[in-house]
Order: structure tokens, then sequence, then C-alpha cells
């Protein structure tokens, strides 16, 4: 019965396509449903830093059968994103380079950043809240702007409680900005237009290792530094000061103080800064009247400068100076008692550079004694 077979095949290759037909067209429903779902719900991953809040997510069109999903609201640049006036490279994510473009004004600052750069620029002013939002900020570089003090917002430095280090060196500043964080070690504000330093400007900061107030028009530093309990550097050249500030910190190493117009040091100022090694007091108007015996007498200096000063003799140092620069001055008399209070084997000093040129000693002045007493000097000019 070959019609018979025939048409049993026949049925068999109809149901079969059939049943393929309503499988493919299965697998097609659910291979739309499934991207449907997965453009609806699944693509919303935003690449963010850490501890912030995501940018609001992508998101394709819902299906036809669902209800809309309402628009994200307009944003500002996403707080992770760097200004397009900056850069922020990919390497060093924390921090952010806006230097040398001639800005006017200061960008919006990720709070992702610790380390940010404006220098060399023309920024004349910062606005209260600049600083808000990047609240981990260590190392702000604001240096060589046209930054002026009545332009800046009362506490613009107020929340930055992690930033060490603020150069503001080369502005239009008049005075500190305050409060300054407590959190600082590095205050750099020379070339500016300061012109008194109050002892509150500098309260709290218990931190601070190192500030530079050089080339200012300081006339008055007051006990500003006496409550600094880390300092160890304090830069005060080229200002108008006329005494020496009151009080210095027990922690202080280095006291910059040259080109000032101080005539007069009180008996014993050093001995309160047992660490203290270098002293730099050159172009002042020292003399001899407006020191004590034992002013420069302090066991832990090992740099002394007093060039170019007022001075007539020598003043008396200890023996554990290396090097004393007495250039420029109007001594006229080599007195070995400055160096050594007793010359003898076991008693001698510890110098190693002794400057005297500029002064009206004469070589045949120095005494027969003075190879034993500086038998450690090495460079001794007259």
């Amino acid at each position: 019965m070959p019609w018979a077979t025939t048409l049993i095949l026949l049925l068999a290759a109809l149901c079969s396509s059939s049943l393929a037909q309503y499988n493919e067209e299965e697998d097609l429903a659910w291979l739309q449903y499934y991207l449907r779902q997965s453009r609806v719900s699944s693509y919303n991953y935003v690449p963010y830093y850490e501890e912030e809040s995501p940018a609001y997510a992508y998101s394709y069109p819902s299906a036809t059968d669902s209800e809309p999903e309402p628009e994200p609201e307009p944003q500002q640049a996403a707080p992770w994103r760097c200004p397009q006036e900056c850069d922020c490279p990919p390497n060093f994510s924390a921090a952010m380079y806006c230097d040398t473009r001639n800005l006017r004004y200061l960008p919006f600052v990720p709070s992702r950043m610790k380390y940010v750069y404006f220098q060399n620029n023309l920024v004349t002013a910062i606005q209260e809240g600049a600083f808000d939002n990047a609240t981990e900020l260590e190392w702000l570089a604001l240096h060589n702007n046209q930054i002026g003090s009545e332009r800046m917002g009362k506490r613009v430095f107020g929340k930055l409680q992690r930033l060490e280090r603020l150069y503001m060196n080369n502005n239009n500043l008049t005075r500190l900005p305050a409060p300054l964080p407590r959190s600082l070690r590095e205050l750099h504000l020379s070339y500016n237009h300061i012109s008194k330093v109050p002892a509150s400007a500098l309260e709290g900061l218990e931190n601070l290792t190192a500030l530079y107030l050089s080339h200012n028009f300081i006339f008055e530093m007051g006990a500003s530094l006496k409550g600094l309990s880390s300092l160890i550097l304090a830069d005060l050249s080229y200002n108008n000061l006329r005494k020496v500030p009151d009080g210095l910190p027990a922690s202080l190493e280095q006291l910059y103080l040259e080109y000032n117009y101080i005539n007069a040091i009180p008996d014993e100022y050093f001995q309160v800064s047992p660490r203290l090694l270098y002293v730099r007091m050159s172009h002042n108007s020292l003399t001899n009247q407006g020191l004590s015996s034992n002013t420069f007498n302090s066991s832990s200096i090992l740099e002394l400068d007093l060039s170019y000063n007022r001075l007539q003799k020598i003043p008396r140092v200890n023996t554990n100076l290396e090097n004393l620069y007495l250039q420029g001055n109007q001594i006229d008399e080599f007195s070995i008692s400055s160096f050594c209070s007793v010359v003898d084997v076991m008693n001698y000093s510890r110098l190693q550079v002794l400057r005297l040129d500029g002064n009206a000693i004469k070589r045949n002045a120095v005494p027969p004694d003075a190879p034993l007493c500086l038998r450690r000097a090495t460079v001794i000019e007259i």
C-alpha cells in the first residue's frame, strides 16, 4: 500500500513542521521578554568612586505594556567627574591639576580629591563654600595667584579637617586666613602683604611644623609662635620686625629672622628651645648693647648667622657652635674669650667655619692661643 505509506509520511512531516514553528515562536517571545527586562532593570551600572553616591543610572525605554519610569531631575556635573578645566590622571585619581591655565575662578572640586593644584593662575577670590564638598583634601596649592583677603569667604577652610599643607604664597593677602584647620602641618604665606600676626591667628595649630611668612610687611608677631607645640621651622625673614617674637616653642629647630630691623634680643631668649639648631639674623640692626652675655650661649645651636649688623665685638657663643657668620659688622677686636672661657688641651671650641671678613679686624690681631681654642676650624676668614 504505497499510498498509505505516503500519507503517513506526509502527516508526520506536517506535525513536525507545526511543532517546530511553535517552538521557534515560543523561543522568540522569551528572548524578546528577556531583552526587554534586561534593558529596563539590569543596565544601570555607572562607574563611581567609593564612599560617594553614584550618579543617576542610565535606562532604556520600557516596554509599551508597562508604566513609564520617571525621568531623573537635571543635575550638575557628577561629584566624581573631573572639571573640564583641569586634569585628573586615571592612575592618580585623588589628584586634580588645574595649574597654569589662566583661570580666574576656582572650579568645582570633586569629593574624592586629596591633592589639588590651582597655582600659577589669575584667581582673585575664593567664594564661601568653595571646598565644602572636598573634605578629604590634604594638599591645597593656591600660590602665585591674585587672591586678596577681602575676597575670601570667612570660613573657606573651615571644613577641611584633614588639610596638612596649604600654599598661598605670592598672593595679595593682607592678613592670615582664619580659621585654619587644626590638622595643618605646613603653612606657606610668603610674598604677600601681611602686616600683623595676632596671637589668635595661629591658635590651636598644634600640628603645625613649618611656618613660612617671609617677604611680607609684618611689624609685630606678639606671642603667636609660643603655642605652636610642634613647630620646627619658622621663616620670618624679609619683614619689618623691630623685635623678636615673644616666646619661642620648645620644639623649634630653625629660626630665620634675616632682613628685619631687630636691634635687641632678651637674655636667655633661645634657652626655651633646647632643640634649636639654626639661627639666622643677618641684615638686622643688632648691637652689643642690645645683647646680654648669654644671649647666644645655647648648647644646641650649630649655626649662627649675625652678618651685616652693627656689632662691635664678637658675642659670646657656646663651644658646641660649628658655624659662625659675622662678616659685614663693625668688629675691631678678635677676643678668644668669646669662643673659649678657658683655653687648654681639654677645653676648646667645635667651631668649623668662622667668617669675620668685612670688619675692622687686622690679620695680625689674632691672639696666639687662637689655634688651640679653634683647633677644629677649617675656615677662618678675616
